[in-house]
């Protein structure tokens, strides 16, 4: 599992900073990369990395304003054009299904595969999305219109089968050993009874990874993050702006650490960055954040980030 930023500027395109987008790359796990959020010139972002587009098969949108879906009429496009034929799932805020209908319909662009829509409704909470592998969790935010943060919850993995203590209990191996590793009883040639649940190990606890939309500070950011692996947080102002970043419905830097350190994340991700941050300010966002939590890094464009599994 790994973050792949797109873009990590807030507002407008920039020379350092292209607009919101980023990619969850499930390659390992699931053979697809999900999309969160698709500002302007995402598609081109996505030619400078290893992404294919008909890889992309969900992509899930925090709220309308136009640096987070500007890009998608191209990029919808353009996966087409590329072999993309599997349906494409697109979750976001009411309003999302009617500005990419139109922007095709007005382009006379046809699509080689079907779009799921999945428009939350005002203030949805809770579960969107469930398979075997995986959970999606939203919560509404407080921004100037509606926005929304995705919690992405990865099931547990079973535990793996003990070799080495069969082989002390002699056991052979062969079909007996896939019957064990799915929990069940056998009974062996030699009369002895043995509960597979006795031979696997401990599950593997899941991955959580947090992604929050444009946001003033909220509880429901602590819920979407709490004990979170990997928490991507806005930080369109610094230290000391707190007046700006509530009139601006906005995060500094520090409040986004102080609800990481509250929420009991390991890592926090700050994006969204104002153009005004560049160079040894972009650090001195950082390294302020830091003072608060620890484990923050202000994230650049292309950068990708390693979502590691709890020893």
């Amino acid at each position: 599992m790994q973050i792949e930023f797109l873009g990590t500027g807030a507002g407008s395109p920039g020379k350092f900073r292209n607009v919101s987008s980023l990619a969850l790359r499930l390659l390992d796990e699931i053979n697809s990369v999900w999309l969160f959020d698709a500002g302007e010139g995402t598609q081109h972002q996505i030619l400078r990395s290893t992404i294919r587009p008909r890889k992309i098969d969900k992509i899930f949108i925090t709220h309308l304003h136009g640096d987070h879906i500007f890009g998608l009429p191209g990029l919808l496009s353009s996966r087409s054009f590329q072999g993309g034929e599997g349906d494409l799932d697109i979750y976001g805020p009411k309003g999302i299904k009617q500005y990419i209908e139109v922007s095709l319909k007005v382009s006379a662009t046809r699509l080689s595969y079907n779009i799921n829509y999945h428009e939350l409704e005002h203030k949805q909470s809770g579960l969107i999305f469930e398979d075997k592998k995986f959970s999606v969790y939203v919560e509404p935010l407080d921004h100037r219109i509606e926005s929304f943060g995705y919690r992405v919850v990865e099931h547990d993995h079973p535990g793996e089968l003990m070799v080495d203590k069969l082989k002390e209990l002699n056991i052979p191996s062969g079909p007996v050993y896939g019957k064990l590793k799915n929990g069940e009883t056998v009974t062996l040639a030699d009369g002895r009874v043995i509960d597979g649940h006795d031979v696997i190990g401990h599950a593997q606890p899941g991955r959580i990874v947090a992604i929050l939309g444009d946001t003033r500070q909220t509880n429901n950011a602590i819920t979407l993050a709490e004990s979170a692996d990997v928490l991507v947080h806005e930080s369109t102002f610094s230290k000391g702006e707190n007046k700006l970043a509530r009139n601006y419905y906005h995060s500094t830097n520090i409040q986004a650490a102080t609800m990481a350190k509250k929420a009991g994340v390991k890592k926090l991700l700050l994006n969204h960055i104002s153009a005004r941050y560049t160079g040894k300010m972009a650090h001195e966002l950082e390294k302020q954040a830091q003072s608060v939590f620890p484990n923050t890094k202000v994230v650049r464009d292309f950068d990708i980030v390693d979502v590691p599994f709890n020893k």
